[in-house]
């Protein structure tokens, strides 16, 4: 089993497992009472304001130049991406968002309601849908900066069947790609992938740094990372250290 890197500091913060990610999140509602939506507002919002400052510093684009082209997974990274989409649209941006389809039980509670969200904001959102994947490189093309928010801390293994393909036409496309929490098909804990995966310019990693971001042999797949906090207590990121 490929070890976990031993770094505990990043950024100010402390660096955690993707177990001890789902940990914190859950104490952050059950015990401080924080909405798992209101953490997902925070970081889409988080998540727009870095990636302005992406386009204004890397690209000269200002935010009514800017056009972006969101890549929402169906879990809650997918989530992240759609909050940040809104923030994006409501700064100026060209914005569209592509979601990749529901399991048959349907997105989670958080998807649903950002789903309507950004539909409600004006947002174009198409579903990505294995036969018109291919679709999707002149949309990558036309656009200047694409994010990542397909797979989070909870997926494992190889990315297959239509975030396989999406992955690799973001990576094709050869427009900057910022990773909101991880580069897609990285294991969060070891760094290490299985042939599938985003090359980022930017990782916005949420909260706290992942172990696996940590990696020597990770650094090429992330490009610069940056930590950015999304309303954790005080409390709970000293817990976090421990």
């Amino acid at each position: 089993m490929s070890k976990v890197p031993q770094v505990k500091e990043f950024g100010g913060f402390p660096v955690v497992t993707a177990e001890k990610m789902k940990y914190l999140d859950s104490k952050a509602s059950l015990e401080y009472g924080i909405p798992s939506l209101t953490l997902m507002e925070n970081a889409g919002r988080a998540v727009a304001e870095a990636a302005l400052q992406f386009a204004a510093a890397e690209l000269g684009k200002k935010p009514a130049g800017l056009k972006a082209a969101v890549c929402c997974g169906k879990g809650n990274n997918g989530g992240d991406g759609l909050v940040a989409a809104r923030y994006l649209l409501q700064a100026g941006a060209g914005v569209k968002v592509f979601i990749l389809p529901p399991k048959e039980t349907g997105y989670g509670e958080p998807v649903v309601k950002n789903l309507e969200a950004a539909k409600a904001a004006g947002l174009p959102v198409a579903m990505t849908r294995k036969e018109e994947l291919d679709a999707l490189a002149a949309e990558f093309s036309a656009a200047d900066l694409l994010l990542d928010c397909l797979l989070g801390v909870s997926a494992v293994g190889k990315p297959t069947g239509p975030v396989h393909r999406v992955i690799q036409l973001m990576n094709k496309s050869g427009k900057p790609i910022i990773a909101v929490d991880i580069p897609s098909g990285l294991s969060p804990d070891t760094g290490h992938h299985s042939g599938v995966f985003i090359m980022a310019k930017l990782t916005l990693t949420l909260g706290f740094a992942k172990t696996g971001l940590m990696a020597a042999h990770a650094q090429k797949n992330t490009g610069a990372i940056r930590v950015l906090p999304i309303g954790y207590p005080q409390a709970l990121i000293d817990e976090a250290a421990k």
